[in-house]
């Protein structure tokens, strides 16, 4: 026997006809393009990445993408091998995007708020056991327990909640500014930190109105087709006929806006003038099915005694079931008088509260006969902050009275 045959180097005599030497059957079958073996795309792949080992599966990964990138783009390489590179490169993409869904969808159900199941878009609580609610439904729970006389809970361990036990989650809310949000315009995604600057500025499919609005265009359409309508908007062309009746219906309604400047610009140069930090305390009334209301302690402007009143949805049996809620008041005077005692009063909101409310001014003659005011709306925005007065422990406001002089 030869020295080669000893030393097994690969003769003739080595093995059978057609037999692979093991140790070389992964670079054959990778190297060889053209075999049968060679052409089976992902299986090929999956092949390769089984026989990298459990110790290395990010290299035996990228050897296979690397494979099917080099596969796909080579113009050597057989047609159907091609597709089958294509094919399986676009598989493996859809694979990983599929990963990464997952994994938002996991965060989407981590971070959502206990209530309402959706994400916070601004503020983020945590009970003390580290349940999330959102700003919004932090507050409607207070405000509802404070109409039904409970103490508010988690809606998760049911341990109590109130604005002094619960604090801000500050990482919640920087992790949920950075998830992925899609516009309603274009569909695509954006992180929510970025989400409203890019509706309100940067988006092409955003609704927009025409510049001539103001003359009477009624034009909504996408941001990209703003320019060509602009271009072929007939209101420019309009007669000065025409536009002088549009500007007679702004005159009308700024007239309004005016008014009520106006007014108090006059009561501000009244003689007698008062006000007062005003702090409304909730009750509960002596019927069989009580009644939230607030009330002031007494307190003296323009060297009178009165006391405010309020309640909620104008005493309303349920109010915690209604979505709408409101908030009305009286001014009662406590003191004697010895003649009519005509006043102008307003409230608005005190100096260190964030409630926007309108400014709306009532007037009223005063008399020992007839000392209260009817009930008249707190004029608030909306239910959201009516909610925020409810959930607080007090209402503080601010209330002016000018006595008008005959």
């Amino acid at each position: 026997m030869s020295g080669a045959e000893e030393a097994g180097g690969g003769g003739p005599a080595a093995g059978p006809a057609g037999a692979v030497p093991a140790g070389a059957g992964v670079g054959a079958g990778v190297g060889v393009g053209a075999g049968p073996g060679a052409a089976a795309g992902p299986a090929a792949a999956a092949a390769l990445g089984e026989a990298a080992g459990p110790g290395l599966p990010d290299e035996a990964g990228l050897a296979g993408a690397r494979q099917l990138q080099e596969a796909a783009g080579d113009p050597d390489a057989p047609p159907k091998k091609r597709l089958r590179a294509a094919e399986a490169a676009e598989a493996a993409a859809a694979a990983a995007a599929a990963g990464s869904g997952k994994l938002e969808e996991r965060l989407y159900s981590v971070l959502c708020c206990t209530v309402c199941l959706d994400l916070p878009k601004a503020s983020v609580y945590q009970c003390t056991n580290g349940h999330l609610m959102c700003a919004g439904c932090f507050i409607h729970l207070l405000a509802d327990a404070r109409l039904k006389e409970e103490q508010a809970t988690c809606p998760n361990c049911r341990c109590e909640i109130s604005k002094s036990l619960c604090c801000r989650n500050l990482a919640v809310e920087k992790a949920v500014s950075e998830l992925p949000s899609e516009c309603g315009f274009c569909l695509r995604q954006f992180p929510r930190s970025l989400l409203e600057r890019h509706q309100k500025e940067e988006c092409q499919d955003r609704v927009t109105q025409c510049k001539y609005k103001r003359i009477g265009c009624p034009w909504h359409g996408p941001f990209h087709e703003l320019t060509v309508h602009e271009a072929a908007c007939a209101h420019p062309t309009k007669t000065g006929n025409e536009l002088m009746e549009i500007l007679d219906e702004m005159d009308q309604s700024h007239r309004k806006e005016m008014q009520l400047y106006n007014s108090i610009f006059s009561l501000l140069s009244f003689e007698k003038i008062g006000y007062t930090e005003v702090q409304f305390r909730p009750y509960r009334t002596d019927d069989f099915i009580t009644r939230l209301y607030y009330e002031t302690p007494r307190f003296t402007v323009l060297n009178q005694t009165w006391v405010l009143k309020a309640r909620v949805n104008d005493s309303e049996r349920n109010p915690n079931l209604s979505c709408k809620r409101t908030l009305s008041f009286q001014l009662l005077l406590k003191s004697k008088v010895t003649a009519p005692l005509e006043c102008s009063f307003l409230l608005l909101k005190g100096p260190y509260d964030d409630v926007k409310i309108s400014p709306v001014i009532y007037h009223f003659v005063f008399t020992n006969e007839s000392n209260e005011t009817d009930y008249v709306p707190l004029p608030i925005v909306d239910s959201v902050e009516c909610n925020k007065l409810l959930a607080a422990k007090n209402i503080n406001l601010r209330l002016f009275l000018f006595q008008i002089q005959k």
